[in-house]
């Protein structure tokens, strides 16, 4: 076992590159060459709302999925039924990636694995030189970060990350409104994600049926330490650490990237927390509720242009939804509403008091994108569309997608920075020169 787990890690970590590599040298693709599409786990979020985008624009773009690979002998059953029932063709299905690499004939891959496996599967994607669409978050440690932005770094891979908002509209409007100036500076973000489902992240009726025989148990564990086989701990990973963050790494990743991406900022000076198990008390270890804030700025300047974020989210009550809130001193940006409201903005009552000028922003109405979903899988939103559709715009064009590698690598800095603060206690800043978080 230990050998076997040795040689995993060291695969994963990049040891089996050049072989990979070896193998595919080929795969260069002509303007109008068909791309061959792999998929790295055949999960919910896979079958409901990556897939159908791709293939909706599949025949347009050239586009072939040939390839299934998971280690669970009931996904790779699920998704040759799945593909010859819905979409009316047959695909190749693998029993690990090696073997989808070496026997499959992919040039890109949809990597929809378990938290922790991104970053991994990821490495092992481009090092077969195939083109990427990886889900978030990009990593879960530090030590997985830092190599999935060099490998990516040093190839000429295409590699999306899932964090789909960058392809919104809405979003994209926002953001050229703030760097446009017409905001101001922003002072404070205020973020919630509330839910009240009480199955979230659970599928007991899979726990039970699932045999250490159906699965790969070493491959899932790849460089986590190793401990006895748990059903729960494969099918409910979001709910235990290390496999998952849980509440960081499947809805703030989301929402802390819009802040670096309209800030400018990569990463917080520093992340305070809390948290807990309040409600759901059934073995998990993962927060169900927590409080993050963020201090944003230039390094060693309290002032200047820093903010504040506040980050709240809690999974037994759902009352304020998803709301992601910028301030100026202005009024507001809501990009639940996408209206742009003058209200608290500094009127000349105020203004005078500081020998200031009033500042009330224009009340406006984003671009719409539509509601952000919070169920579970329910199917793609116009989002998710646009995103895998600039990913398969950018397999062709060879040209950099909207979430490039980069900005994975800075919404994992912040995820992994919360969920030291709330594991520890303490105040965590980041060491840019090490590239560590560091617990205070």
């Amino acid at each position: 076992m230990t050998s076997r787990r040795n040689f995993l890690r060291t695969a994963a970590l990049g040891g089996a590159g050049l072989a990979l590599s070896a193998r595919s040298y080929g795969r260069i693709l002509g303007a109008n060459d068909r791309v061959r599409v792999g998929i790295a786990g055949f999960s919910d979020r896979a079958k409901a709302s990556l897939i159908p985008p791709l293939m909706a624009f599949a025949k347009e773009m050239n586009f072939e999925v040939v390839a299934v690979s998971d280690i669970w002998n009931r996904r790779r059953a699920e998704a040759a039924q799945h593909f010859e029932e819905v979409y009316g063709q047959k695909v190749n299905v693998f029993r690990n990636h090696e073997e989808m690499y070496d026997r499959g004939k992919v040039d890109a891959v949809i990597v929809s694995t378990a938290d922790f496996q991104h970053a991994l599967h990821c490495i092992e994607a481009v090092e077969a030189r195939c083109d990427v669409y990886v889900e978030k978050p990009l990593a879960e440690t530090m030590e997985d970060n830092r190599r999935v932005r060099e490998v990516v770094g040093r190839s000429e891979q295409i590699v999306q990350v899932g964090t789909q908002r960058r392809s919104a509209p809405n979003y994209q409007a926002a953001n050229e409104y703030i760097r446009s100036g017409k905001f101001g500076k922003i002072n404070m973000v205020e973020m919630c994600w509330n839910v009240n489902q009480p199955g979230r992240w659970r599928r007991p009726h899979l726990v039970e049926g699932l045999r250490e025989t159906d699965i790969d148990w070493s491959r899932f564990l790849l460089n986590r330490p190793y401990e006895a086989f748990d059903p729960r701990k494969y099918v409910e990973y979001r709910l235990f650490w290390p496999y998952s963050s849980g509440i960081p790494s499947q809805w703030m990743s989301h929402q802390i990237d819009t802040v670096h991406w309209f800030s400018g900022y990569d990463n917080p000076r520093s992340v305070t927390a809390n948290g807990g198990i309040y409600m759901w008390t059934d073995g998990r270890t993962n927060a169900d509720t927590m409080t993050a804030v963020f201090d944003y700025g230039p390094e060693g300047d309290a002032e200047g242009d820093a903010f504040q974020v506040l980050y709240t989210s809690r999974m037994h009550n759902s009352a304020g939804d998803v709301k992601e809130i910028y301030f100026s001193n202005g009024g507001s940006l809501n990009l639940d509403t996408n209206q742009i409201n003058s209200a608290g903005g500094l009127s000349q009552e105020h203004a005078a008091a500081m020998n200031m000028s009033a500042f009330l922003l224009e009340n406006a109405t984003l671009e719409s994108a539509g509601k952000i979903i919070t169920a579970a899988n329910t199917g793609s939103d116009p989002m998710t569309t646009a995103h895998m559709r600039n990913w398969m715009d950018c397999v062709r064009s060879r040209k950099q997608p909207n979430a490039p590698v980069e900005v994975g690598y800075n919404h994992s800095v912040a995820n992994i920075m919360t969920r030291t603060a709330l594991q520890t206690g303490k105040r965590v800043t980041f060491d840019k020169e090490k590239q560590e978080v560091v617990a205070s």
